[in-house]
């Protein structure tokens, strides 16, 4: 018989985990973004940007999941991880460059509390971003493209973080 939420044996966790979302802007990702900050036991959503919406498009895709998550909107993705490492967060921004670490080799600190910023979907994390992080992460890929969606890219990367934290 399958399971449903009323009868699984999940135990409900918080993980020390703030989900930044620098300048993601479309609403069924951010729908969607809610769906898995809450599966992941995120402590926190920021969606950062001068244009989020949480309409209608939103509403439907995030199943009800903006009402038990913690959010906020800032418009300054900066202002707010700087503010973040100032308070002892550790940066970690998931996004593929020269010098990126493959998600699988990283080791993610249980001294410190995560902040993982994800990055818009046509642009990535902005470079001020990158150069304020403590590590950047990337998610090997095997095929012709070099980019995924950012709600897909932030589950693997939750479920890595999650599964070593815990």
């Amino acid at each position: 018989m399958q399971l449903t939420h009323y009868n699984t044996n999940f135990s409900k966790r918080t993980f020390p985990i703030i989900l930044v979302c620098d300048n993601v802007t479309n609403a069924r990702n951010i729908g969607s973004l809610f769906r898995i900050a809450d599966a992941f036991g995120v402590e926190k959503l920021l969606l950062c940007g001068e244009y989020i919406s949480l309409g209608r498009k939103m509403l439907k895709t995030s199943r009800a999941t903006e009402k038990v998550v913690d959010f906020e909107i800032k418009v300054s993705t900066i202002a707010t991880v700087e503010d973040l490492k100032q308070k002892g967060y550790q940066i970690i921004s998931l996004e593929i460059t020269e010098n990126s670490i493959p998600l699988h080799a990283y080791q993610f600190s249980k001294e410190n509390p995560i902040v993982l910023v994800v990055g818009d979907e046509n642009f990535g994390v902005s470079n001020e971003i990158l150069e304020l992080s403590d590590a950047i992460i990337h998610i090997n890929m095997f095929g012709n493209n070099s980019s995924m969606n950012v709600v897909q890219a932030s589950n693997i990367a939750l479920y890595e973080i999650t599964k070593q934290l815990s």
